[in-house]
């Protein structure tokens, strides 16, 4: 069977293969002690995966990508400013926690570009665009969300979240990634052995977000019994619970 043929067969089951691993890592961190240590492998895992899926993009032609003005005004209109004014309308059902707010507010604004690009990728979408956006991206959200936390909120809030940690993000898990993936094309493009090597890693898109889900899942299992109950503080309380007859 050629490469070809088995990465097709991958991208066609990777629904079965992504659920069938949230499951496996769940009883791996119900039976295994300890897998909340796993935590540590998250961004490696990120990063391996980001690599694989940036390889499968003809990196060369991303310049492309910046001339699509209306893709990229789109995209940032949505993200910016459209979702903003939505959370802004959800936080008000939210409990007047600053730190379950800061929570619910960091998922919501600052979604996770890199799964994007990847599942954009194995999805077949045009993962070239969003590859060309994922910087800008990235950049606008450092930018904003200090704004964005204090008008949510306050002043003193807004002071939990430092950007060293964003910047950290956006260089071992975009450029360093993406750097590799530039060299391993070019030595692709010059010799038989980097082609049969990045043919070869054409097969792991799908395994290597596979293992970031296990590494992830298996991580945060054992974090949820503390949890539940400020988890469940978050629901907001117009459930339709609160409608049902007494």
């Amino acid at each position: 069977m050629s490469v070809r043929n088995i990465r097709e067969i991958l991208e066609n089951q990777q629904i079965g293969i992504y659920f069938g691993t949230v499951v496996l890592a769940a009883l791996v961190a119900l039976l295994v002690p300890n897998t909340a240590a796993l935590e540590t492998g998250v961004n490696p895992a990120l990063a391996v995966m980001l690599f694989v899926t940036f390889l499968q993009v003809p990196l060369a032609d991303l310049g492309r990508a910046f001339s699509q003005v209306r893709f990229t005004a789109a995209l940032l209109v949505v993200n910016f400013i459209v979702v903003p004014l939505l959370v802004a309308v959800l936080v008000l059902f939210i409990p007047a926690d600053p730190m379950l707010r800061l929570g619910v507010l960091l998922v919501l604004l600052t979604p996770c570009i890199d799964y994007v690009v990847t599942f954009s990728h194995v999805g077949r979408a045009d993962a070239r665009l969003l590859l060309a956006a994922t910087p800008a991206l990235l950049i606008v959200q450092m930018l904003l969300l200090p704004v964005y936390l204090r008008l949510f909120l306050g002043e003193d809030a807004s002071r939990l979240v430092q950007p060293g940690p964003f910047v950290h993000a956006f260089v071992s898990l975009i450029v360093v990634p993406l750097v590799v993936a530039a060299l391993m094309q070019l030595w692709a493009a010059r010799s038989r052995a980097g082609k049969r090597v990045s043919t070869a890693l054409g097969l792991f898109p799908v395994p290597a977000t596979a293992l970031v889900l296990f590494v992830v899942s298996a991580a945060v299992v054992p974090q949820l019994g503390p949890a539940t109950d400020a988890a469940l503080r978050v629901v907001p309380s117009i459930s339709p619970l609160r409608f049902l007859p007494q």
